[in-house]
């Protein structure tokens, strides 16, 4: 059996794919390069993923999950995180907890330094999720057959939504 270890020096971190790929004005300001690991290694309930910005850079819109739980530790680099209405600024070495809540506990990673920021981004990977958008009042619901594996991928705003008997 193979052991559940890798290091970060042999990940090759990929941009996101075309399905999932900010596209329009957002692709200027969104540009994560990503190594998936917890199935690499066999994990079943926890989400490991190397991330990669490079200056200037986010990798995901301001957001908050109301079901799973984040932790980002920081390898190299420094930038900023927003969680709720604050800014802090991050180093390589940070260690930072998104537990799960509303939108004081939104986050959202940003490269503001010169250099390449790498983190591990560590994640429970409970399913149906629900991720809301503060900046946009977008929300998303999340169900996967099996965590990872593809499901029902919803985004829209609660204004858009139908009302509970339209049609029937």
């Amino acid at each position: 059996m193979k052991p559940p270890i890798v290091n970060l020096d042999t990940l090759e971190p990929q941009p996101l794919p075309p399905a999932f790929a900010p596209t329009g004005p957002a692709a200027e300001r969104f540009a994560p390069r990503i190594a998936r690991i917890g199935g690499m290694l066999g994990a079943k309930k926890l989400g490991y993923s190397l991330i990669v910005l490079e200056p200037g850079k986010r990798a995901f819109p301001f957001h908050h999950h109301r079901v799973n739980e984040e932790m980002f530790f920081v390898v190299e680099g420094e930038g900023e995180v927003r969680i709720g209405s604050e800014t802090h600024a991050i180093r390589a070495g940070d260690i930072i907890a998104c537990p799960p809540g509303d939108s004081e506990t939104a986050h959202q990673i940003i490269n503001t330094g010169k250099a390449t920021l790498r983190y591990l981004a560590i994640s429970t990977m409970q399913t149906p999720e629900v991720v809301e958008y503060p900046d946009t009042g977008r929300q998303a619901v999340l169900v996967a057959d099996e965590p990872g594996i593809k499901g029902l991928r919803a985004v829209f705003r609660a204004s858009d939504s139908l009302d509970y008997w339209e049609g029937e």
